[in-house]
């Protein structure tokens, strides 16, 4: 769950990009779009793959 607590003088617009860019780093709106359609298993495997080649990568 990601959560922005605003500060004392804090706008609701810096609240509301503090709160965006929590999300994208989160990968939650990544992760909603992934849910949106069924996926097939050959499509799973491909994801599953890039996601590996991109995390062996930048280790």
């Amino acid at each position: 769950m990601t959560q922005v607590v605003l500060g004392e003088n804090e706008g609701i617009d810096s609240a509301l990009r503090r709160f965006k860019r929590q999300v994208s780093r989160d990968g939650i709106l990544a992760d909603v779009k992934s849910r949106r359609h069924f996926e097939t298993p050959i499509e799973k495997r491909k994801r599953k793959a890039v996601a590996a080649r991109r995390k062996r990568r930048f280790r």
